[in-house]
């Protein structure tokens, strides 16, 4: 938990109270339900509650503002940034049901009261909403043919509406299609971690 204050020092009680919460209820469900690696789960802040915030420090979420979190998992990037930024609505899908489960018990155990969740495919989803935000397997071209139908015409942030994620390594690459319309940080360049060193967030405008 100290890794989060050293980023965010001026969280609330109520902030504080819900990111200390995450441990215990995660490392309960874990041993039930594998939504982080086992062997993982003592980084729980540093490789999974610190790495969502990394797109906290990109964009500071206007309140109002619409998010799916595609792929959600156990519910990352989209807990901690719900944690984060209590005024912006959050929708967590993800194609496995008890994944799906495990976030919406989380969710509801610290009570978040921004967050809904669904269990299906993101081809199914049809609202629309201001960001797509993901700890992105899947290759950015397969993302953005996905969500582009799922984004609001109307931007009301610093960035335009557009899909944000979470990756690793190389994407030069990848990226090459949308080459005038994304933009990478570097999380090295926040975060002092070695965990860090080759991690990103790219943001493509959609």
């Amino acid at each position: 938990m100290d890794i989060i204050l050293k980023y965010f020092p001026h969280l609330t009680d109520e902030q504080k109270r819900q990111f200390e919460a995450l441990f215990p209820l995660y490392s309960d469900w874990n041993s039930k339900i594998n939504v982080i690696s086992r062997k993982d789960i003592g980084n729980l802040y540093e490789h999974h509650v610190l790495h969502s915030l990394g797109i906290a420090q990109v964009i500071n979420f206007k309140p109002d503002t619409r998010i799916m979190d595609l792929g959600t998992g156990g519910g990352f990037p989209g807990i901690p940034l719900a944690i984060l930024f209590p005024e912006v609505q959050f929708h967590l899908v993800d194609s496995i049901g008890k994944k799906v489960r495990v976030a919406s018990e989380v969710a509801q155990s610290i009570g978040l009261t921004n967050v809904t969740f669904c269990h299906e495919r993101a081809e199914e989803e049809k609202q629309k909403f201001d960001f797509v935000v993901s700890r992105a397997v899947m290759p950015l071209a397969d993302l953005v043919k996905i969500i582009r139908k799922n984004i609001s015409p109307v931007s009301h942030n610093a960035l335009p509406n557009g899909l944000i994620c979470l990756k690793g390594g190389e994407l030069e690459h990848e990226a090459m299609p949308f080459k005038h319309k994304t933009t990478m940080w570097n999380l090295k360049e926040y975060f002092t971690e070695e965990y860090f060193e080759t991690k990103k967030v790219v943001y493509v405008t959609i």
